[in-house]
């Protein structure tokens, strides 16, 4: 398949290469469905299919302003802090991974939800959400960023957008422009607050957060530490009971943490990370 896509580049012009592409993505949905009526609109078909691509191949600048109307959406179903000293400590943190991030040049918002659940995540275009309880949670800072760079792993990946992109598919929501942009922001609102990443997204994320920890400096043993700690009490916590595979996770995690990081101790300092919250809290 590979071959014959790069066969056909030698030819056709990008635009009517990325057209056959959707329209044959078009066709793999279809199969099984009633065969459509020879009066299909094939041209209008050709160019709901580009509408579906461009969730997959969106410029930054067009992922930034698609969380910003997300961003909007998600601040009507969760209360966000108006501690600007808490916010600012979430955002020294956040802006630190960030920096060291494998998207570092995308303008990141880090937020605070009032919420007792141990919970984090994020949607397109670099906002990341952090609940109270999983602050109050974490032993330290350390811990508290390796949620934070998990979440930036998210963000660096993609997957919310190849999350919209499948739920608009399924939906029958194939268009970015108008009312339709509307129903693409509430997708990306239920993907960032209701739907469950896949167990690939969410090795991925793992795998990119502890990266950024260790180019920005912190213990990265407080990955899986944090993790470990939270499965083992009375039940799991919201930030991980959708996902995949905890204890597998936990070992896939300490077999990357390199040898000569292994022994790293900061962020790790609980003394300091409590004193922190206590200003806050």
């Amino acid at each position: 398949m590979f071959a014959r896509v790069a066969s056909l580049r030698q030819w056709l012009p990008q635009r009517w290469l990325y057209a056959g592409i959707s329209l044959l993505t078009i066709g793999t949905i279809t199969i099984g469905q009633p065969q459509m009526s020879q009066s299909a609109d094939l041209l209008q078909l050709l160019i709901k299919g580009a509408q579906i691509a461009q969730l997959s191949n969106m410029s930054d600048a067009q992922e930034t302003a698609l969380g910003e109307q997300t961003n909007q959406s998600i601040g009507n179903e969760v209360k966000i802090s108006r501690n600007p000293a808490m916010t600012s400590y979430i955002d020294r943190i956040g802006q630190r991974l960030a920096r060291n991030s494998a998207r570092p040049n995308l303008k990141y918002t880090f937020q605070v939800v009032e919420d007792d659940n141990i919970n984090a995540f994020a949607t397109m275009g670099g906002f990341v959400y952090v609940n109270t309880g999983l602050m109050k949670a974490a032993d330290n800072e350390a811990q508290l960023a390796s949620v934070i760079g998990h979440e930036i792993g998210h963000i660096a990946g993609r997957h919310s957008l190849q999350h919209i992109k499948q739920a608009a598919i399924a939906q029958g929501v194939t268009s970015l422009l108008g009312v339709d942009r509307d129903q693409i922001v509430q997708i990306g609102v239920q993907v960032a607050l209701t739907l469950p990443n896949s167990r690939q997204d969410e090795y991925d994320a793992d795998r990119r957060g502890l990266n950024t920890m260790i180019q920005t400096g912190y213990a990265p043993s407080a990955m899986p530490e944090f993790m470990k700690k939270l499965i083992s009490g009375k039940s799991s916590p919201e930030f991980l009971s959708s996902h995949p595979a905890v204890p597998e996770r936990v070992a896939n995690l300490q077999r990357m943490i390199p040898a000569a990081y292994r022994n790293r101790t900061d962020g790790l300092n609980a003394s300091t990370y409590k004193q922190s919250l206590r200003s806050f809290f």
